[in-house]
């Protein structure tokens, strides 16, 4: 592509003449720079691309776009405000304009983003359409997946995986939407169809500044999104609620509790978990040229949970408005069996082993809701300290533990700094776990602490008896307990009957 058409993609304020080159990749990082490419230096948290500039000329870029001039450097460089945007733009104009070419689905909240865009991506699968997914577990384009490193890839990336989808012929995407993307501006240059924002937490409070600023910068999938688009709200969330006014995207609602938007679940029935009931359509459904009339129909969730409901009625409303039959939603969600670390069932036998992702008070109180539900004995909590998220966020999740303490018999639970299982952005610091223990000390709840993940669950599975349930609770630090739990009871020659 030339270059004068990759530079008319963005706003460079320097008004350098431009050379008539071919430019046959564009780079952010030095070492991934070739020849003939363009360079965009793009300040991290940690490293200032424009300190590499000179390596990525060395490498073979011929343009660079900058922030500020840098010296001794050989090839043009074209000045922006805003070099992030800047890297969305192009990115966005290199792979010529993929998400145009595709019905992009994005999906935000704290909680239950990755499960509701699985549940999306399954229901449209059954419907016999080409998928992609885009978040925290994988990259998925058609039938070929790949691990994620972001929840939301850095726009340049992002922009690549969708050019890949378009040439495997995908018709759809669910994208999950983190605030860390839209604050970083990673997907404006996404062209979006639907939006859905299902509900809003404190989880990420202290990275944004404040919660405020933190459903300011979630909410923007919403309130910026352009009137041809739809946004997919929860009444039931405060916060979702109130952006109903504040899109020029058409509004298309649902609620549990409220019952006046166009969709209503309504007769849940959570008596053995699972959830059972009843969707009522009321409203018709704009299907492009067509509409879904008003009507009624029974759901079964094969994954437990009330938060699941409040998932799938997300998802139950993106699939109406992409044209998905009931039958295919129906089955789909009868089927779903989950998202790995989203309350999976990885072993039953004479016990129970959970693995879940616990991030935040609002993952916790569900979780445990859920719990009080299920037949078992006793409760076996290992759960991992949450680290370089500061203290508020690991005093709020040990005040969500404390308070369904007493329904669920906790008096006890073993919790660990996994530090041989964390990097140093996950490293927990003394202040988080002096939050942590403060709470549990109050709540005269027993914490019996270890340094190393494998201590900790080998010390909950080897006091587990007949009928108890072990749950392994936490993020980053909890990432390879499944593995060393399964581990622990291959060892001791338990048989294994079924992962969910």
């Amino acid at each position: 592509m030339k270059l004068s058409q990759l530079i008319k993609s963005i706003d460079s304020v320097n008004g350098l003449e431009i050379e008539d080159i071919d430019i046959k990749g564009i780079s952010y990082h030095s070492q991934k720079t070739s020849n003939d490419s363009l360079f965009v230096c793009v300040r991290g948290y940690k490293v200032d691309g424009h300190n590499y500039l000179h390596d990525a000329v060395k490498k073979g870029a011929k343009a660079a776009v900058v922030e500020e001039f840098q010296e001794n450097i050989s090839i043009p460089q074209f000045l922006v405000k805003d070099s992030r945007v800047a890297l969305g733009q192009l990115g966005n104009v290199f792979y010529q304009c993929p998400s145009e070419k595709m019905k992009m689905i994005g999906i935000t909240a704290t909680n239950g983003k990755t499960t509701t865009s699985y549940m999306m991506n399954a229901i449209l699968e059954n419907e016999g359409l080409k998928t992609g997914l885009i978040g925290t577990v994988v990259i998925k384009t058609d039938d070929v997946s790949i691990e994620s490193e972001l929840t939301t890839p850095e726009s340049l990336d992002l922009h690549y995986y969708l050019n890949e989808m378009v040439k495997k012929g995908v018709s759809h995407v669910c994208m999950e939407v983190s605030s860390a993307s839209l604050q970083m501006q990673r997907v404006d240059a996404v062209n979006y169809d639907i939006v859905a924002l299902n509900n809003l937490t404190p989880e990420h409070a202290e990275t944004h500044g404040s919660f405020e600023k933190y459903v300011e910068v979630k909410s923007r999938l919403i309130r910026e999104a352009d009137e041809k688009s739809i946004a997919v709200l929860n009444l039931d969330s405060t916060y979702s609620a109130s952006l109903v006014n504040q899109t020029k995207a058409k509004v298309i609602s649902y609620g549990i509790d409220h019952k006046n938007g166009y969709i209503h679940c309504k007769n849940v029935d959570l008596s053995t978990g699972r959830a059972i009931f009843t969707v009522e359509i009321l409203k018709p459904i704009p299907v492009g040229d067509n509409e879904v009339e008003p009507s009624k129909f029974t759901v079964e969730l094969g994954v437990p949970g009330m938060h699941s409901v409040y998932n799938a009625m997300a998802a139950i409303t993106i699939g109406l408005l992409c044209g998905v039959s009931i039958s295919t939603i129906q089955h789909t969600l009868k089927e779903f069996s989950g998202v790995p670390r989203r309350f999976e069932f990885i072993y039953e036998d004479e016990f129970i082993i959970i693995d879940d992702h616990f991030a935040n008070p609002g993952n916790i109180e569900v979780t445990l809701q859920t719990l009080e539900h299920m037949d078992y004995e006793n409760l076996q909590l290992v759960y991992a300290i949450r680290g370089q998220r500061g203290p508020t966020i690991n005093k709020d999740n040990a005040e969500a533990i404390a308070e369904s303490a007493s329904k669920l018999n906790i008096r006890e639970i073993i919790a660990t700094k996994s530090s041989s299982h964390v990097t140093s952005k996950d490293e927990v610091t003394d202040e988080e776990m002096e939050a942590f223990m403060d709470v549990m000390q109050n709540a005269n709840i027993r914490v019996d602490v270890y340094d190393e993940l494998p201590d900790a669950i080998h010390a909950a599975l080897s006091v587990a008896k007949k009928k108890d349930l072990v749950l392994l609770a936490g993020c980053q630090g909890m990432d390879y307990g499944a593995g060393i739990a399964l581990d622990h009871v291959y060892k001791d020659d338990v048989k294994i009957e079924g992962k969910g």
